[in-house]
């Protein structure tokens, strides 16, 4: 038979005071690639440099991204709709031209 303190003593036995290193990797993996940089960078107190991506825009690049973030919902869908009828005629153009080289033989393989 049992103590009636028995099940307190199977409790505490079970108990463990080990101490887990929140810090390390293997054992909390991240969950999220590149969310721990992200954080980091977001603590960091802004500075002068531009961030990395901006690094190789010119001034056209960035005076078109301020151009693009000033515009209103339906004017970006504008713009967008533009660069897509843009696209479909660019491609158009293309296979017209191709077609052309094909009738004028421009692109047939030399015969060796």
């Amino acid at each position: 038979m049992a103590s009636p303190n028995g099940g307190d003593d199977f409790e505490t036995s079970l108990l463990s005071f080990e101490k887990l290193d929140r810090a390390s990797p293997d054992l909390w993996p991240e969950q999220l690639p590149g969310v721990a940089e992200f954080a980091a960078s977001c603590k960091n107190p802004i500075t002068n440099s531009p961030p990395k991506w901006m690094a190789e825009l010119e001034s056209e690049d960035i005076e078109m991204l301020k151009e693009l973030g000033s515009l209103t919902t339906a004017n970006l869908m504008e713009k967008v709709k533009g660069l897509q009828n843009l696209a479909y005629q660019l491609g158009l153009e293309e296979s017209r031209e191709m077609t052309r080289g094909k009738f004028l033989n421009i692109l047939e393989r030399p015969k060796k």
